[in-house]
């Protein structure tokens, strides 16, 4: 039998093979990956909630079906443990958001991704940490922990997704769900050495996914490897109907296109470079890795042009109008009265419902969340309206045509994922605006609804992972999978292995 240690650096695509093959059987890899959970939290605080007793009866129920041959038919990543972004409503685990106003919150029911999972019987590990209500690009906003970067606990993982990103780095899980309404999924992939995948907007159910920005927020897949996301992905979309916005396809071949880019032949591909996404404000090792990967892309017979979208600038002050106008909006429905937090106001102070809904929001919700409320209200207020929020929602027209106009000339784009490497906690919490401008390569495929991927391209001169990101047209996610799997396969060629063999894990000694 394989180790511990051995299982939990295995690809999700691996395990799911050993699980086939009964080599090995879902309450080992699940008892396998609480273990590292335990030794791995008290340095990098990826997990909110564990679910031990859970996660091992959901294996132990796969394993019924698999010795019984009742598990045919089942997607390829059956069985295989999973972790959870907090942001996703889960029946049964509480969920916060990673704020006070919904703690000790136990939903009555799952969200349609969450469906899919137990249907494919994949033991849940537990609820990862994130910033409020999914605000912030560092995962320092959580009102409960702050999570670590796993190459360097001294460094933020991003955000708002840095818990299931630092939980897949750190060998705690071998998959993950997040959510990516700027870039969540994909930026904390790039400072982690993660694949972070947002599929097309409305191509993975919404429904259970906890309210930030509505026509932004988008579910999709954390994974060590591009093919593991393919499978991931496969799992959770597709339409539904409970969700308004859900497209009424078929999930993309993802997955075939994943295992067509292992073969590492990009012949007749059109890759455009975005001229707006590169200079001033980038590091220089983060544009050296950038361009040796452009360059590796080549090399497999893909053609590279550059593209100008001329926007893409544009996009991140819309976003920050758009964005938090949505939260102003969503937010709301916290009032104390329904559920969550109540707080009553102190002797002395009438005791009307404005009073407790204002005691209860000044309790629950975070700084960030309320700088972003208040923007949004602005922004919302008669008066300002069409000045802002309606010049806003023009910008992201042109953004879309951008898009539209690019995807006329080449098959997929392709920039940084994010400007720097991982900074350092504090080094950007007292200067929002700095925050906010890191978030410049991602926001476009939001503001777009086009899917868009992050994958590890190395290294920066701090020991820092370097992410590379693809942009597809909408509906055509499969067109972005086959050259990041292409890349991922000739980057380890050149590294002799994958990048987390380069991660120091003291949790995984024996």
């Amino acid at each position: 039998m394989t180790n511990a240690t051995e299982l939990v650096k295995l690809s999700a695509a691996e395990m799911a093979a050993k699980l086939k093959a009964k080599e090995v059987s879902s309450r080992e890899l699940t008892e396998a990956h609480l273990a590292v959970i335990e030794k791995a939290e008290p340095t990098v605080d990826a997990f909110l909630k564990v679910a031990f007793e859970s996660a091992l009866a959901e294996a132990d129920a796969f394993d019924a079906k698999n010795a019984k041959g009742e598990t045919e038919g089942l997607p390829e990543l059956a069985g295989v443990p999973i972790a959870i972004k907090d942001m996703i409503v889960t029946k049964g685990i509480e969920t916060t958001a990673a704020s006070k106003i919904l703690e000790g919150w136990v939903p009555p029911y799952d969200a349609t991704v969450i469906s899919k999972i137990k249907a494919a019987g994949m033991p849940i590990l537990g609820k990862t940490n994130l910033d409020e209500f999914a605000q912030g690009s560092s995962t320092e906003h959580s009102a409960y922990k702050t999570t670590k970067n796993p190459w360097d606990a001294e460094r933020v993982p991003g955000g708002s997704g840095g818990g299931s990103a630092s939980a897949v780095g750190a060998f705690e899980a071998p998959i993950a769900l997040g959510t990516d309404t700027g870039g969540s999924i994909r930026q904390p992939g790039a400072f982690t050495g993660t694949v972070g995948v947002k599929p097309t907007y409305g191509g993975v159910s919404r429904f259970g996914a906890i309210a930030m920005a509505s026509s932004l927020d988008q579910i999709g897949p954390v994974s060590r490897t591009v093919l593991d996301s393919a499978l991931l992905h496969e799992v959770i979309g597709g339409h539904d109907k409970r969700d308004s916005t859900s497209i009424p396809r078929e999930v993309p071949p993802v997955v075939a296109a994943a295992r067509e880019g292992l073969k590492m032949d990009l012949t007749g591909l059109k890759v455009g470079l975005v001229k707006e996404l590169s200079g001033d404000g980038f590091q220089a090792d983060v544009e050296a890795r950038f361009n040796e990967s452009v360059k590796l892309l080549e090399g497999m017979g893909a053609e590279v042009v550059e593209v100008s979208c001329p926007h893409f600038p544009a996009a991140l002050g819309a976003y920050y109008i758009i964005m938090p106008s949505e939260v102003s909006s969503n937010l709301a429905r916290y009032d104390g009265m329904r559920y969550g937090l109540r707080v009553m106001p102190p002797a002395g102070v009438p005791q009307t419902a404005a009073n407790m809904m204002a005691y209860t929001r000044e309790a629950g919700f975070g700084d960030e969340v309320k700088r972003r409320i208040i923007l949004g209200t602005y922004a919302l207020s008669a008066g300002y309206y069409d000045a802002w929020y309606g010049s806003a929602q023009k910008v992201r027209t042109l953004v879309i045509e951008d898009f539209k106009n690019a995807f006329e000339k080449v098959d997929v784009l392709v920039s940084p994922t994010a400007p720097t490497t991982a900074f350092k906690f504090g080094e950007k919490t007292a200067d929002p605006i700095t925050m906010y401008l890191g978030d410049v390569t991602t926001i476009p495929a939001n503001m777009g609804g086009v899917p868009a991927m992050s994958i590890p391209a190395g290294l920066g001169d701090d020991g820092m992972p370097v992410g590379f990101q693809f942009f597809a047209p909408q509906m055509q996610d499969e067109k972005m999978y086959k050259p990041a799997a292409a890349l991922e396969a000739a980057l380890e060629n050149q590294w002799g292995g994958p990048i987390w063999n380069k991660l120091n894990t003291p949790w995984l000694a024996d």
